[in-house]
């Protein structure tokens, strides 16, 4: 079974325009890179787990936004996208305005550098930031992309 991921697309209005948030991945390979190294907050769907729920999961993981006050109704389900490496990402929308300072992320292990045997922490993601829907288009992987239209389609 091919890989899946899921996330949610936190959106607002700002003179008008929407924005999406994104965050960019965190630790030593994306230090140094700017377009392509940004995503909507999403993880892998752990094993028999629903894939709204690794939503939320994933999203509160990488942020620190908590969706449990939220209404599952008012949720905006987008249609599933395949990117290149075969990997699967569900995701929904909200509109939630979210201050990135607050932004808080779960971290991970790694050899660091590699080969030396010394292991470090980093944050899965590194920070977020409010982005147009056009200027997102630039940022994210262009696997994403398709949601992000879906997404301006479904909010005009």
């Amino acid at each position: 079974m091919s890989k899946q991921s899921a996330g949610i697309i936190l959106y607002r209005f700002k003179n008008k325009t929407p924005q999406v948030l994104l965050v960019r991945l965190g630790g030593p390979f994306w230090a140094k890179k700017n377009i392509g190294n940004w995503s909507i907050p999403k993880g892998e769907i752990e094993e028999n787990e629903n894939a709204f729920a690794a939503a939320k999961r994933e999203t509160s993981e990488e942020t620190g936004i908590h969706f449990e006050h939220i209404d599952h109704s008012l949720f905006i389900e987008l249609s599933p996208v395949k990117i290149k490496s075969g990997k699967t990402i569900f995701a929904w929308a909200i509109e939630e305005d979210f201050d990135t300072n607050e932004m808080k992320s779960n971290f991970f292990e790694m050899e660091w550098p590699p080969k030396s045997g010394q292991r470090k922490q980093f944050p899965e993601v590194d920070s977020a930031e409010w982005f147009s829907i056009e200027e997102a288009k630039d940022k994210v992987n262009k696997g994403q992309v398709p949601m992000l239209d879906e997404l301006a389609e479904k909010l005009k």
